[in-house]
């Protein structure tokens, strides 16, 4: 007989009741007695964050959930921790759970770290003899010794993180849920958290983590399951339901670079007096002006969705205001966060300029783009050899690489692993 899952999820829905502005009830008797009850609510009064959600976790995995903004990942969470009851449907736990899904969550804002460790601790299931045994580990992995006597008001953002997952993993969960929270605290600790989730994994505990890190999920979890508008999506291999999920967000970039065009060219074909404001991320003299920037697969098909090591061109429509001699256009990728992952002009590529008068279309074509899984921006420009910008133009396009094999970072290169000695590895197969 199989052993019965660590987290079976059946038919789960959440429902809230949207708030009719100037509604408010004094007591809990008066929102019975009104009608309140989500319940008795109609569609049109409620929210639905989940919708008949069903999956398993089995004992031991190690379950990713991904999904964008809203659509249901935290409150999902919150029903796996018994924070929230389902509307309709049934939510099994089976174990202890551990669960940092809410930034200070369960703290205390006017007493002292060390007092959190505590109470923390005793909500966790652990007695006051087992904290005091654990609570040096606790403040070690915390990195927060010289402030545990402060009141956690005063704690940053990332503080309170390192204090509650320390707390968490050492009250040796049988089930760890991790949200979002763990992007608030700083890169070691981020490590520290990860090497720790390995050991609980690698001692047969179960871990479910929510995460926008599309390649974390993909290297950490052993299935991963894709939560959309509420509904789930797709359950399964990581690197099949995370490239879904990227060429959803894709298809749905590219149609809102699509829509943006085409209010762009509304507001240009518009009179003057109706024109938008000039865009933030946008700067230059004028005398030249890139009109239309589009991302080209070798087909010549416009995409903004590509696998690491496609042939992808980057097509420049841009107009001189006034003939011009001096002239360079220039590219660069950069990751949402700034990262600066490649960028060229050409003038660096031993371009001359010769003249450059009316509309004109640059192309550069990158053979095999060769960049790591993610999400990616691009700036374009066209300057004067000095650097003095005619039209600079940062975040104009969003555009998503996958890859086929898990891994981190903005570059990915062709690889190949090899082996001697006394070792041997097995592929798994390819799915």
């Amino acid at each position: 007989m199989s052993e019965a899952p660590a987290i079976r999820v059946e038919a789960a829905t959440k429902l809230f009741r949207r708030q009719a502005p100037g509604r408010h009830f004094r007591t809990l008797k008066s929102a019975l007695l009104e009608g309140s009850l989500v319940g008795r609510a109609t569609e049109e009064e409620t929210i639905t964050a989940l919708r008949d959600v069903s999956f398993e976790v089995a004992r031991g995995e190690a379950f990713g959930i991904v999904g964008s903004n809203g659509s249901g990942k935290s409150t999902l969470l919150k029903l796996l921790a018994g924070i929230l009851r389902p509307t309709r449907g049934r939510v099994l736990v089976d174990g202890r759970v551990a669960a940092l899904i809410e930034l200070g969550a369960g703290f205390h804002p006017e007493i002292s770290g060390r007092e959190n460790v505590f109470i923390n601790g005793a909500l966790l299931g652990l007695s006051r003899r087992e904290i005091e045994r654990r609570y040096k580990q606790i403040v070690d992995f915390s990195g927060l010794a010289d402030f545990m006597e402060e009141p956690v008001k005063n704690y940053s953002s990332g503080m309170y993180v390192r204090l509650g997952f320390a707390v968490a993993i050492h009250t040796d969960p049988e089930i760890l849920l991790v949200d979002e929270v763990l992007a608030v605290g700083d890169e070691s600790f981020a490590h520290r958290c990860l090497r720790r989730i390995e050991e609980l994994l690698a001692a047969g505990r179960t871990v479910l983590f929510v995460s926008h890190s599309l390649a974390l999920v993909e290297g950490l979890c052993d299935r991963v399951a894709w939560l959309e508008g509420g509904t789930l999506r797709a359950v399964g291999e990581p690197r099949r339901v995370v490239d879904a999920y990227r060429q959803a967000v894709a298809e749905a970039e590219s149609a809102e670079h699509q829509r943006s065009k085409a209010e762009r060219e509304a507001a240009a074909a518009a009179p003057a007096e109706a024109a938008a404001p000039a865009e933030v991320l946008r700067w230059g003299s004028g005398a030249a002006e890139i009109t239309a920037v589009r991302l080209l697969d070798e087909a010549g098909a416009e995409r903004y969705h590509f696998a690491s090591g496609e042939a992808v061109t980057i097509e420049i429509s841009a107009v001189a205001r006034e003939p011009l001699s001096d002239f360079v256009f220039g590219v660069a990728i950069a990751t949402p966060r700034g990262v600066e992952c490649w960028g060229t002009n050409t003038d660096l590529e031993g371009y001359e300029p010769g003249s450059f008068s009316g509309p004109a279309t640059v192309r550069v074509r990158c053979p095999a783009l060769r960049l790591g899984a993610g999400e990616y921006q691009l700036d374009v420009a066209v300057h004067a050899r000095s650097g003095s910008p005619y039209d600079y133009r940062r975040k104009l396009v969003a555009f998503t690489i996958t890859t086929p094999r898990a891994g981190v970072g903005v570059y990915a290169p062709e690889r190949e692993w090899r082996f001697a000695g006394e070792v041997v590895w097995r592929r798994r197969p390819e799915t």
